[in-house]
């Protein structure tokens, strides 16, 4: 019962962050499955038959708060599935040993990039509203849904930062969009794994804890995606980013840092994102200051002038 308790409360506490941030439902589910024993494969199937139905109300709840662009779902959202359904066929054979490592050097410069721009420029709005070409969205989405399948989690930490990056959609609606998209990178994924290892290696009570989890998560994090400002939105995005990659660096046999080497890391990267994001909100209410200030001296000068009493 403690377990199922714990797996109940990890769904919960990994939807409210995927719903806010636009990932890490996936990694945080299946770390822990990870850790109780359960093999990959088996992890993996569990969490995306859970994320069937998280991802199915945190499309919902987003789609309530206009967070979604439909478009972009339909050009990252199938060949995710694609993706998905080759890697989730494909995990017994293949290894993520060596990949995990240089995705995560892509993600990591991504993470950069990103919390940089948010942080010191805040929203970028040179490309904001130009559409996403399918040529881009394709290859992600194929990358994204494998890596997602084969790592246990992977399609909002590909995604995300990628779509970010471009500058051409808003950050809430880049998060809607790779929350509603998973939906169908989740069901291609679980029928993968259906197929390729059965149902007998997977719990069910887990499943459906991990589900009742995250459905209670996924209105609050929309409703939160909806109110948090872009600008910081994006610097605690680009933590994230930079946090996750740098673990799995540190952990990789390319690396293999002693655990004080990682602590110390990770107390730079957390001072250091927490700058970033005590910088956004700094900035935010000053330009949110001025543009209230500048809003009420345009309508001061287009309020026609009184006229002046005539004298008798």
């Amino acid at each position: 019962m403690r377990a199922l308790v714990l797996l109940g409360l990890v769904g919960l506490a990994a939807q409210l962050v995927d719903g806010s941030l636009g990932m890490a439902y996936g990694v945080t589910s299946t770390t822990l499955l990870l850790a109780i024993g359960t093999n990959p494969a088996a992890a993996s199937a569990t969490v995306h038959l859970a994320e069937i139905g998280t991802t199915l109300a945190s499309g919902i709840s987003h789609w309530r708060f206009k967070n979604i662009d439909w478009k972009v779902v339909a050009k990252i959202g199938i060949p995710g599935g694609v993706g998905a359904f080759a890697g989730a066929t494909f995990l017994s054979t293949l290894s993520t040993e060596v990949a995990a490592p240089v995705m995560s050097l892509i993600l990591l410069a991504l993470g950069v990039y990103i919390i940089i721009r948010f942080t010191a420029f805040g929203l970028p709005r040179g490309n904001l509203g130009k559409p996403l070409r399918k040529r881009f969205l394709t290859p992600l989405g194929l990358v994204a849904g494998f890596v997602d399948a084969t790592g246990g989690g992977g399609w909002g930490p590909v995604g995300t930062p990628a779509i970010l990056a471009s500058g051409r959609l808003e950050p809430r609606k880049v998060i809607g969009s790779i929350d509603a998209s998973e939906f169908i990178v989740a069901i291609a994924a679980s029928i993968g794994f259906l197929v390729g290892i059965g149902s007998e290696n997977i719990n069910v009570s887990w499943v459906l804890v991990l589900l009742l989890g995250g459905v209670i998560a996924a209105p609050i994090a929309a409703w939160l995606v909806r109110h948090i400002p872009p600008r910081i939105l994006g610097s605690a995005v680009g933590g994230v980013i930079i946090l996750t990659n740098v673990r799995t660096i540190l952990r990789s046999d390319w690396v293999d840092a002693g655990s004080g080497v990682q602590t110390v890391a990770y107390i730079v990267i957390a001072l250091i994102w927490a700058a970033a994001i005590a910088y956004s909100v700094r900035e935010y209410r000053r330009d949110r200051d001025r543009e209230s200030v500048e809003a009420a001296e345009h309508a001061q000068r287009e309020r026609p002038a009184e006229e002046e009493p005539v004298a008798p």
